[in-house]
């Protein structure tokens, strides 16, 4: 089968296709997908520059992301039938196959059916995305309606969804953005209040905004400054969710409004073999599924580009342009 394989820690460039021996099945619960696309995502692009984060040498199959069909399934398994569109976030971190590949080989446990509404473009952005948004607004930010939430990034891959989810449980929704365009289609996806970092003091705003309470919850998303900042328009005994290890940053404020600082990374369950929380991920895919197809929540492809173009997908995510998401088409 075609594959884009990662033989070294390299730049975009050093991402190449090659022919690469089909995966079996080695288990009676597992199914073989033929995968119609697979979702890029900044993870793949820290991998490729610093490492493997799971067990396995190089040469590895990078993605996270993927949606396809089932071409074959184990005798155990009772989930699927060949012919079933699924959709999953599983591999692409080291040892076990990532999705920037023709074939791919699961559990059935770690796959959901796809949404009826989406192509595999469409679906293939969703799980990482859907389910970090998730866990930052409902599992770890306890966001309840009525609450005010502060969402950075707003026309990112995480941010997009973000809104829509805070939308839906009732919440006021702030987000951040870098222009007007940006700006419009974050009030699109559910944005009550949209403020351009470019142009405005965020945690001014946000706090002019709230009338100096500052935001129930911060989905922060960017960087050590940003979540630094953030701090000080996060409300007294509020939450500040963050994706990313902030650094070492002054606490003093954030420890005298009694902040609940919480990490959402969702590889952890992959990482670390986790049966229980990977279950949660993937009922939250259902979950969303079923408001997808209700069209109560969308997914944003900015940008398809054939699988031997995974390098210029990587470049441009590292630019930092890329609004929603960008997607390989795969076959």
């Amino acid at each position: 089968m075609k594959a884009i394989l990662m033989t070294r820690t390299c730049p975009a460039e050093g991402l190449e296709l090659h022919d690469v021996r089909e995966p079996m099945l080695t288990e009676p619960t597992q199914i073989k997908v033929r995968l119609r696309a697979a979702g890029v995502n900044p993870i793949d692009t820290k991998i490729r520059r610093s490492g493997l984060l799971g067990p396995g040498p190089l040469p590895a199959i990078l993605g996270c992301d993927g949606a396809g069909e089932v071409i074959e399934v184990g005798c155990a398994v009772d989930r699927f039938g060949v012919g079933d569109r699924v959709w999953f976030c599983h591999g692409g971190l080291g040892g076990e196959q990532g999705n920037y590949a023709e074939l791919t080989v699961l559990d059935q446990r770690w796959a959901a059916p796809m949404p009826c509404s989406l192509d595999f473009t469409q679906a293939a952005a969703g799980p990482l995305v859907l389910i970090t948004a998730w866990g930052m607004l409902y599992d770890r930010g306890r966001l309840q309606a009525g609450q005010t939430v502060l969402i950075h990034a707003g026309a990112g891959g995480v941010g997009h969804v973000a809104l829509q989810l805070a939308k839906l449980r009732g919440a006021r929704v702030l987000t951040t953005v870098g222009s007007e365009e940006n700006a419009a289609l974050a009030r699109d996806w559910g944005a009550d209040e949209v403020i351009n970092h470019r142009e405005e003091d965020f945690v001014a705003e946000v706090n002019r905004l709230t009338e100096g309470n500052g935001a129930d919850l911060v989905a922060e998303m960017v960087g050590s400054e940003v979540f630094s900042g953030s701090i000080g328009c996060t409300a007294h005994f509020g939450d500040l969710v963050t994706l990313l290890d902030p650094g070492p940053v002054p606490l003093a404020e954030a420890r005298l409004r009694n902040l609940r600082i919480g990490f959402e990374l969702m590889l952890t369950p992959q990482l670390r073999g986790l049966t229980a929380a990977r279950d949660h991920q993937v009922n939250i895919l259902r979950q969303c599924g079923a408001l997808i197809d209700e069209g109560r929540l969308s997914l944003h492809v900015s940008e398809v580009l054939p699988l031997d173009q995974a390098a210029e997908a990587h470049r441009k995510i590292e630019a930092g342009h890329t609004v929603g998401k960008c997607v390989l088409a795969i076959g």
